[in-house]
């Protein structure tokens, strides 16, 4: 399935890194574990590069849902864990004051 206005990733929120892409986020959720993530520490989530800023991530993947860290939907509860999110994204993929047009 392709997406014309969002990529899925996922998160490494301890590693500092992001994997872009696939049909699932358990596609790039995949290749954080190869490359030694804790699947405990990624998250996934949508970013739609065209939107404002603070309307560009999404929150929302199956893989966040871990009962053990007390997120029980796919919507990520922790507001530390949505900052983190922010920030790795802004350095690495889009920042807040950068648009495409």
């Amino acid at each position: 399935m392709y997406f014309s206005d969002m990529v899925k990733a996922s998160v490494d929120i301890e590693k500092g890194v992001i994997a872009l892409g696939g049909y699932l986020h358990s596609d790039s959720e995949e290749i954080l574990i190869e490359k030694g993530s804790d699947y405990r520490n990624i998250w996934g989530i949508n970013i739609y590069p065209f939107r404002k800023a603070e309307e560009r991530i999404e929150y929302v993947a199956l893989i966040n849902i871990k009962p053990e860290l007390n997120n029980l939907s796919m919507e990520i509860a922790d507001k530390e864990i949505k900052r983190k999110i922010k920030n790795i994204v802004n350095e690495y993929v889009l920042g807040d004051d950068e648009i495409l047009v």
